[in-house]
């Protein structure tokens, strides 16, 4: 007895000595080997413009592990969210040819941009829920168009490998349909490559040309990238410009303001006809108006200013729960910002319904408004009532 004893303690010391050894190694990916760089130390990709900020969620108290199982047992004091909103998908047209342009929100960051006789989607997500494994948030709002609606798509944009934004089921449904012109960043092609599809990926800075007179930009935010728990930062997030006639379009991604010189950077390639700025996932605590890796609408506003950008559509707000506020606080809250800075051509639309942007004209932009006079803009009961 005493021997098969040992002999199990010794077995149980060996199992937990290798998982102990093998499991990390097992949950990291290898996703991008390269040289050094600014942003990349042969290892794992940065924010040159600070890094700490994106390091861990900002809880409130009991440290990370605590805001954790507050979150997933709603035990945390955050507003009710509605378990589902109505939609009305649309059916978009085949194509949309020359300088118009038609462009419909799916849902958090998925945007189907037509024009240019090109069908562009961003960050493609239809699965229910946004986390590995079947778990993670499920969504509220079904996608703005079904699946079987989509037009063929020429073109699609990745700006990250968190769940909500690289959907692998998606990406290889639109693969094996499509055969797209995938673009994404450093690292994130070898995630796209699990689903046999094929991504060229780019650095900050780098370029390729779709057609004549039309060309994809990565450019650089501030945000960070994982899977797992292991690999973080194996593979680079970035924004996008994509130049065409008529007027650029700007795909922010996910991102926190970081050092906000990033928008500068895009508008610098050209004039910005349309942007898409994320103004949800904010606040993990009440009251807060940002977080390190996402903007809140006062930032947003501020984005949309120095990108010199005509229009602008709020995405990432709306679909997925991802944070403490309330479901339409993300809008509201982006309406005072801009009423405060008395900017216009920044406002949301519903999912589903496709609205047409109009041709570039350079807008009118006040002076710019200080983050301390914006904010004490803000100071109003009916801001400090949004949750």
């Amino acid at each position: 007895m005493l021997r098969i004893v040992g002999s199990v303690l010794l077995l149980t010391v060996v199992i937990v000595a290798l998982a102990v050894t093998i499991v990390p190694r097992f949950l990291d990916r290898i996703y991008y080997r390269g040289p050094a760089t600014g942003h990349f130390d042969g290892a794992r990709f940065a924010n040159p413009d600070n890094d700490a900020d994106t390091q861990q969620i900002q809880p409130a108290g009991g440290g990370r592990a605590g805001f954790f199982w507050r979150y997933f047992t709603g035990s945390d004091g955050r507003p009710a969210w509605p378990s589902s909103v109505t939609v009305r998908p649309t059916a978009p047209p085949a194509r949309v040819e020359g300088e118009r342009m038609v462009v419909t929100w799916v849902g958090h960051a998925s945007v189907l941009i037509q024009t240019q006789g090109l069908n562009i989607l961003t960050d493609p997500v239809w699965a229910e829920k946004a986390g590995p494994l079947g778990t993670g948030p499920r969504r509220v709002a079904a996608p703005g168009i079904a699946f079987d609606a989509l037009p063929r798509i020429d073109l699609v944009l990745v700006s990250h490998d968190h769940y909500d934004h690289l959907d692998k089921a998606t990406l290889k449904r639109l693969w094996q349909r499509d055969r797209p012109r995938i673009v994404t960043s450093l690292g994130n092609d070898s995630v796209i490559g699990q689903t046999s599809a094929a991504a060229t990926a780019l650095d900050w800075g780098q370029r390729v040309a779709i057609k004549p007179g039309v060309s994809v930009s990565v450019t650089r935010n501030h945000h960070w990238g994982s899977r797992w728990f292991t690999d973080r930062n194996r593979a680079l997030w970035s924004s996008f410009v994509v130049t065409l006639p008529g007027g650029n379009v700007f795909f922010a991604g996910d991102t926190g303001m970081g050092d906000g010189q990033w928008p500068v950077e895009a508008a610098a390639l050209g004039p910005v006809r349309l942007a898409l700025i994320p103004i949800g996932a904010f606040r993990f605590v009440d009251r807060q108006m940002e977080s390190g890796s996402h903007i809140g609408p006062v930032d947003a506003v501020e984005v949309y200013r120095r990108l010199g950008a005509a229009h602008a559509i709020p995405i990432h707000w709306g679909t997925f729960r991802l944070s403490f506020e309330g479901y339409d606080t993300p809008p509201k809250l982006l309406a005072a910002a801009m009423r405060c800075t008395g900017q216009t051509g920044f406002a949301p639309v519903a999912i589903g319904r496709p609205t047409q942007i109009a041709a570039y004209a350079p807008p009118a932009r006040g002076a710019p408004m200080s983050r301390a006079a914006l904010l004490k803009c803000l100071d109003t009961p009916a801001v400090r009532a949004l949750r």
